[in-house]
């Protein structure tokens, strides 16, 4: 939280045209403490009750006590340049944009092996597929979702709010219906957000779990898909799974299993030894291989699982098994 503070006193937009809200959902560390000895020095800054806990609520918490044309959701797990704030002001403006937003570099959260495996794995297009703002691009164009974003204020107004239902995803199922409502999205390349990847692998997998398991959810309120690319996961552990038993009684269903599962670990270690070399790190050989396979099977089961639940079973209720 201290530097998420610092970056944004640093900013070289004019302090007195600012307002800082960070929401707290009952953080057990030493947030409260931090952010209230610095709003005492920085009357921009406010600190705010979340009772929900959960990022949507803390989003529309802030947006409704806000006072701004434009609203721009920021993360603690991340560090933002001096320039960030009026960079996304200048662009959404001189675009015509309803939201803009900057690419990802995805840094490891320490020092270890597999912090450095899962930062690499989320900057790669095996890792995460298309999504751009996690690549590299040179040139300003439109997306279908950004990091963070940087809204007018008329965007919640026209269309409402985030939705509570969803305590992940909610950033996508938001960009998927403002561009349902003819709005514009924007990434710029020249806006860089240093992203702090996830230390445990453990969590990383609980985390493409939780992005699966609400996919269907974000579906079946936009009443279609937001991007084909989520169908990958889960065509990809439905054929694991459903090749696997019918290679019981069928050699050929075993073949096509076997053909399947080599393509795979050949892709698997083409962008491992790509990687290796880029980073001239031999030790990823032991991380790589096995958490890409973990991103795709989380995602995969979590959607599947949120298929069954949301599509098939008819649950209105959005608690994964393990969603905090």
């Amino acid at each position: 939280m201290p530097g998420l503070l610092e970056d944004l006193i640093r900013q070289d937009y004019p302090h007195q045209l600012m307002e800082v809200m960070i929401i707290d959902g009952a953080s057990q560390d030493q947030t409260r403490k931090i952010v209230t000895e610095y709003a005492i020095r920085y009357p921009f800054i406010r600190l705010m009750d979340n009772e929900n806990r959960f990022v949507p609520f803390a989003l529309n918490l802030g947006i409704r006590a806000s006072k701004g044309e434009v609203i721009i959701r920021m993360d603690s797990h991340a560090s933002y340049p001096v320039n960030y704030i009026s960079l996304l002001v200048k662009h959404l403006y001189e675009l015509n944009a309803d939201n803009v937003g900057g690419i990802w570099n995805t840094v490891p959260g320490n020092d270890t092996i597999a912090a450095l495996a899962v930062s690499q794995v989320l900057s790669s297009p095996f890792g995460i597929g298309n999504a751009l703002y996690r690549l590299k691009v040179k040139n300003a164009r439109v997306v279908d979702t950004v990091p963070f974003g940087c809204y007018r204020r008329e965007v919640f107004e026209r269309i409402g709010y985030f939705d509570e239902d969803l305590l992940r995803n909610q950033d996508d199922e938001f960009n998927a219906r403002l561009k349902k409502n003819n709005g514009i999205i924007f990434l710029v390349p020249d806006v860089k957000i240093t992203y702090y990847a996830r230390t445990s692998v453990k969590s990383l997998g609980k985390m493409f779990f939780q992005y699966g398991f609400f996919k269907p959810l974000v579906n079946r309120k936009l009443g279609k898909p937001a991007t084909m690319r989520q169908f990958i996961p889960p065509l990809f552990v439905f054929f694991l799974f459903a090749f696997l038993i019918a290679g019981i009684f069928s050699t050929m269903f075993l073949k096509v299993w076997l053909a399947g599962i080599t393509l795979y670990f050949i892709t698997d270690l083409f962008f491992t030894v790509k990687i290796m070399a880029e980073t001239r790190n031999l030790l990823l050989i032991f991380y790589l291989p096995w958490i890409f396979f973990l991103v795709h099977i989380s995602y995969g089961w979590g959607y599947l699982e949120g298929a069954w639940k949301f599509l098939i079973a008819g649950n209105k209720q959005p608690q994964p098994s393990s969603t905090r």
